[in-house]
């Protein structure tokens, strides 16, 4: 397991990436050059003179994506869309949003419900979704409220007074969902998500766009400790949101 820098990181976010190639923006020293490239190569990407841009046998987005997810290069080929929450994170989680017994709680893209299992300890009726059939069946037994569809397609409708969640991450789609999922809070209500560590250092319009969002409510980003999805299968880096209505 090679860790990246939060330098590298960021000059392959900045990177143009258009279907197999990818081209390195700006002027780099040569120590950064030579660490980025080395993380490049190892994703499967060639410096190409004649195209002068790095190529890829595949899609180059698909290489990259799973890199700047875990901040890592020795696991590239993984499907990082749905982590499984560890049960103690889960329990951290509920712990950070305060959920108090009668309190309301949605969590959206549940998966097998582990926030929604601690929310409901906590004494919490609990409201979940899941687009997977499969995965959904444990919830089942957990939600007092469940419905099977993509959480993004719903109407905000009911105001919760708290909601928990561990988004997709695939493509910045853990984005989309928590700004969906905000529209979800009561008057007073509060947000806690897991995260893609991304969200901290992404100089995208999208990721730069919620930094400013949380800090204008009030909210807060902080990393969360490295391996805390270790028992999920992956080293993926992750941070904590937190967000007032």
């Amino acid at each position: 397991m090679q860790k990246i820098s939060i330098e590298v990181m960021r000059a392959l976010d900045a990177a143009i990436v258009r279907g197999a190639t990818l081209t390195l923006q700006g002027q780099m020293d040569r120590k950064l050059y030579a660490e980025t490239n080395k993380v490049i190569e190892a994703a499967g990407g060639k410096w190409d003179r004649r195209a002068r841009a790095h190529v890829f046998s595949g899609e180059a987005l698909e290489a990259i994506e799973p890199i700047l997810l875990t901040g890592s290069y020795s696991r590239t080929k993984q499907d990082f869309g749905q982590f499984d929450t560890p049960e103690p994170l889960a329990d951290e989680v509920v712990t950070r949003a305060g959920i108090m017994p009668g309190m309301t709680v949605l969590e959206p893209s549940a998966g097998i419900g582990r926030m929604a299992a601690a929310a409901r300890r906590a004494g919490a009726a609990v409201t979940c979704w899941e687009i997977d059939a499969r995965r959904a069946e444990p919830l089942r037994a957990i939600a007092d409220s469940l419905t099977i569809g993509d959480f993004l397609a719903a109407a905000p409708a009911v105001g919760f007074d708290r909601v928990v969640m561990n988004p997709p991450f695939a493509r910045q789609d853990d984005i989309r969902h928590v700004m969906h999922a905000h529209r979800f809070l009561a008057p007073g209500g509060f947000l806690v998500a897991i995260m893609s560590a991304g969200v901290q250092f992404r100089e995208n319009r999208l990721s730069s766009d919620f930094r400013a969002f949380v800090e204008a409510q009030g909210g807060a980003i902080e990393p969360l400790p490295d391996g805390s999805f270790r028992e999920s299968g992956t080293h993926v880096a992750t941070c904590l949101v937190t967000l007032p209505a």
